[in-house]
């Protein structure tokens, strides 16, 4: 049972989610795939790089590795070679070898459809299965925690928690389970539009009503 607290934090997310939607209906991830497989490498690949770079990046690598038995058997300095413009391009071809062949050994070359099972291979944490269900499957099983949901959650007073886990279940007690994958897609874009890290422009956000950090960067 959820506390009265709890309970105006529902109401206010509803509001929150409402507002957002009118803002920003154009928001959705912004990595480019075509299929589940491509999601979780372009997702991989993301890691301390932009999304923008990713896509440049994926745009002929994905017309080279088709299946995951493509990235399971390539040569690890040619592929090495394919991602470099990501960065840590060695530690992230090891790690799209790693989970590809087990995509096809355990999997039969498909991404997985559970967080169970995603979780199973090598470097897959929350955030990134969370992406890969929303997006490719359609499933909530949990809501994207990434820099920018960190950020604005908090600033928002939805969550005083401070890991990304703890973070995750305090949203998912207080987002309606179907708007969870819709929510973090929103803040995302809140984030990268108005609400930023250094200077987030409290004079033309549309939550400047609800949000209770408003003040903070008023002054």
């Amino acid at each position: 049972m959820l506390s009265d607290a709890q309970e105006e934090l529902k109401k206010r997310v509803l509001k929150i989610l409402d507002l957002l939607e009118k803002e920003h209906p154009d928001a959705r991830i912004a990595l480019k795939f075509s299929n589940p497989l491509e999601l979780l490498v372009a997702t991989i690949l993301a890691a301390q790089c932009t999304d923008e770079r990713v896509n440049q990046v994926t745009r002929s690598l994905f017309k080279k590795y088709r299946s995951a038995e493509d990235y399971a058997r390539a040569d690890l300095a040619t592929l090495e070679h394919d991602i470099k413009p990501t960065g840590f391009y060695r530690k992230k071809a090891q790690r799209l070898k790693e989970v590809c062949q087990i995509l096809v050994e355990k999997f039969n070359s498909e991404v997985p459809r559970t967080m169970e099972d995603l979780l199973s291979l090598p470097g897959v944490a929350r955030k990134t299965a969370n992406i890969v269900l929303s997006n490719a499957y359609g499933v909530n099983e949990g809501i994207i925690v990434d820099t920018h949901v960190l950020r604005l959650a908090k600033r928002l007073g939805l969550t005083q928690s401070k890991t990304r886990e703890k973070i995750e279940r305090d949203l998912m007690e207080i987002v309606p389970r179907e708007k969870w994958g819709r929510f973090a897609d929103l803040l995302i874009f809140h984030g990268r539009r108005v609400c930023n890290a250094r200077k987030p422009k409290c004079e033309i956000c549309v939550l400047k009503d609800l949000c209770p950090s408003r003040a903070t960067f008023s002054t």
